[in-house]
């Protein structure tokens, strides 16, 4: 993930200086380009903390305007929704205790060391701490997805399973890494049906028929742990069911061919093939990372075909396969809020992802289901 896109020369909106480089998340926005291009990296960090403000609606905006699913229509914003779902009201960010060890952007959003750490154009080889850091860091966050996807049924709120992800993390000293970063509001992503990724955990209840990813993060001792799965809520129909299991075996086909000397560009071929096959389609603006002591580092991971992913792997190289497959276009569109990414068709979209070492003859999946791990729909006795 990259903190700055090239667009054309335009004068920096700090210094005025002739700049090239555009925030992202203004790009996501589609902000004026005028108010969001920078000279340098330098510049960017010092513009943040008041900059940061231009990505924010105001407290009476859409992200606040519904109450129970009845929307104010003076609050809603003029946007061209692609499916049914809308946006329901978020509650306040919950506290992190002191004591918790907390990211450099705990504090204004902004994640300093990831933007300007070397690990964006270097694979780093991990060696025996950093694994073990990462390893204990996978495993709080499987625990916290496994309570969380366990409470997920028709009637809650995904801003209750917002509420067990935080305290889950803090009983186990871990920092929720979604938590304010590049100023997100809550401490896990929460993406129903057409939503792809980066939906944020609110007051719609979930409904029989939904299918639900949920994406958890764990920071636990200076390192990162990243994974997620989509789960059916209630009975949900044969088309969605299949929708989960194809992406869930798309990505598992990635894992298996991980090993030393294979191209990263190549994942994206084995996850295109199998959604293809399936008569689904792969979305392309979003894509595996790398992850360790920085949430998001090389190498980037592309899930579609024919992509241009530099490198190959490495023993010691960590990183998360995370496809999202859709049942339409692999095309999306982002909410107002610069986060929810949704289907540009409104048809539903499925995810699963893991963290993996490259090891000597393989990989090893340092995310895995445990045996307490609850069901997917094809484990259930009725499937």
């Amino acid at each position: 993930m990259t903190a700055e896109k090239e667009t054309s020369m335009l004068p920096c909106a700090r210094c005025a200086a002739p700049a090239k480089l555009q925030c992202p998340n203004c790009l996501k926005l589609g902000l004026p380009k005028e108010a969001s291009v920078f000279c340098s990296q330098e510049c960017f960090k010092a513009a943040w903390p008041e900059h940061k403000k231009v990505h924010s609606p105001p407290a009476d905006a859409w992200l606040f305007c519904t109450k129970r699913g009845k929307a104010r229509a003076d609050a809603m914003p003029d946007f061209e929704w692609t499916g049914p779902l809308r946006p329901y009201r978020i509650s306040p960010m919950r506290e992190i205790p002191a004591h918790i060890p907390k990211p450099d952007y705990h504090k204004d959003g902004y994640p300093y060391k990831e933007q300007e750490s070397r690990q964006q154009q270097i694979v780093p080889i991990r060696g025996p701490d950093d694994t073990a850091g990462i390893r204990a860091a996978c495993r709080i966050g499987r625990e916290v997805l496994d309570l969380a996807a366990a409470a997920a049924k028709p009637g809650v709120t995904t801003d209750e399973l917002d509420r067990i992800v935080h305290e889950a993390m803090i009983e186990r000293g871990a920092y929720p890494s979604p938590y304010n970063y590049f100023n997100f509001p809550k401490s896990v992503c929460t993406s129903i049906n057409e939503v792809i990724c980066h939906g944020i955990p609110d007051a719609r209840e979930l409904q029989n028929g939904d299918i639900l990813n949920i994406d958890v993060t764990a920071y636990f001792k200076g390192f990162h742990g990243d994974l997620n799965e989509t789960i059916c809520v209630g009975e949900v129909d044969e088309e969605g069911k299949k929708l989960i299991k194809v992406t869930h075996d798309a990505l598992m086909k990635a894992i298996a061919a991980c090993k030393p000397g294979v191209r990263y560009r190549d994942i994206g071929d084995i996850i295109t093939k199998h959604a293809s096959a399936n008569g689904f389609q792969v979305v392309k603006s979003y894509c595996g990372h790398g992850i360790g002591d920085l949430f998001h580092c090389a190498p980037n991971v592309p899930h579609y075909a024919h992509n241009k992913a530099v490198g190959v792997m490495k023993e010691g190289h960590v990183f998360t396969i995370e496809p999202m497959i859709n049942e339409g276009s692999w095309r999306d569109r982002t909410w107002p809020d610069g986060w929810t990414a949704v289907t540009e068709d409104g048809k539903r979209s499925a995810q699963f992802e893991h963290t993996l070492i490259v090891t000597k003859d393989g990989c090893e999946v340092l995310t895995k289901r445990l045996e307490t791990s609850p069901p997917l729909w094809w484990e259930t006795p009725a499937a």
